[in-house]
């Protein structure tokens, strides 16, 4: 069965107490209570996604840590490398690094024009990568240039390095690079015709093991997943519109982006997920969706998945 993880953006549909770390805190416990062993967090605009984790990660033992995904190009390799082995020193050895470049229109926020993405990620891993592993940086010179993640005392774990990707060079350069994927709005076509075949095929030309493969998918177990998808429609209407979510929603034949929703009875819901588990996705990474009583019986079943020998 698929590995499960859930985005703790989503949420549970219940009130917080008004300090976000402390309630993200107490949606990661919950999710970990309930047998699920995996926790994502996006970067968001108001929050550090690899600071909220660092404070998760010391309240929250044995459930892993994931952001996806950090936007590389406002952050320099080495300030997001420190940040990254800090956060792993935490977790002692639980971190797991997203990455990606945002979209068209995105950026401006930071100052950052979104230009040649796939370069940008590229130059930046050519820093990072060498520094996550304890290596010096190639061609670095110069006071500090022996950076490595001695420099972090108790980072004695390596960092994965995980790459949002869609498009062919991307995927490409995630198979070459990093450890594998995560993905959005890509639905079985996609995922099995396109993401899986050309980052298998560039990890094996590369010499690397078999990549990871997360597919970021709303699921929820509801009576009505018309509804569901409905206001998946509204809530993921600018996200479509995006030219990376929008060719993947048309590879698969969606117009809308609520028809790449899990929803259903729990036989449909886990058969829906076990279905990505057998075109090559290794993690199903769940939006928790719909009311607080559908997100909850969401998650119970989701522990139970996630709690299986085979999951």
């Amino acid at each position: 069965m698929i590995r499960i993880g859930v985005n703790l953006a989503a949420g549970l549909g219940t009130p917080g107490t008004g300090n976000l770390v402390d309630d993200l805190t107490g949606v990661a416990r919950t999710i970990a209570a309930a047998g699920v062993r995996t926790v994502w967090l996006p970067q968001g605009y108001g929050y550090d996604a690899l600071g909220v984790l660092t404070a998760i990660a010391r309240q929250v033992p044995d459930i892993e840590l994931g952001t996806s995904v950090v936007v590389v190009q406002p952050r320099h390799p080495r300030v997001l490398a420190a940040q990254a082995l800090t956060a792993q020193a935490a977790a002692h050895g639980r971190l797991t690094l997203g990455l990606g470049v945002s979209h068209p229109g995105l950026l401006e926020v930071y100052g950052q024009p979104f230009h040649r993405p796939v370069a940008a990620l590229r130059t930046h891993l050519d820093t990072l990568l060498p520094i996550l592993a304890g290596r010096r940086v190639p061609g670095a010179s110069g006071p500090g240039s022996d950076a490595a993640d001695s420099a972090v005392p108790g980072a004695t774990d390596r960092v994965p390095v995980l790459l949002g990707a869609l498009g062919p060079a991307m995927l490409r350069l995630a198979g070459e690079r990093a450890q594998g994927t995560i993905t959005f709005l890509a639905g079985p076509r996609t995922i099995g015709e396109h993401v899986v075949p050309l980052i298998s095929a560039a990890a094996r030309e590369a010499g690397r093991p078999a990549p990871r493969v997360v597919v970021g998918l709303p699921v929820v177990v509801t009576s009505t997943p018309d509804r569901i998808r409905a206001e998946l429609n509204a809530a993921y209407g600018d996200l479509a519109r995006l030219p990376s979510y929008r060719a993947a929603l048309d590879r698969d034949g969606l117009a809308e982006p609520g028809a790449i929703a899990v929803a259903g009875d729990e036989d449909t819901v886990v058969d829906q997920l076990a279905a990505y588990a057998t075109l090559g996705a290794t993690d199903a990474l769940v939006s928790l969706v719909g009311t607080a009583a559908e997100r909850a019986r969401t998650l119970r079943l989701l522990g139970a998945v996630g709690s299986t020998p085979h999951a």
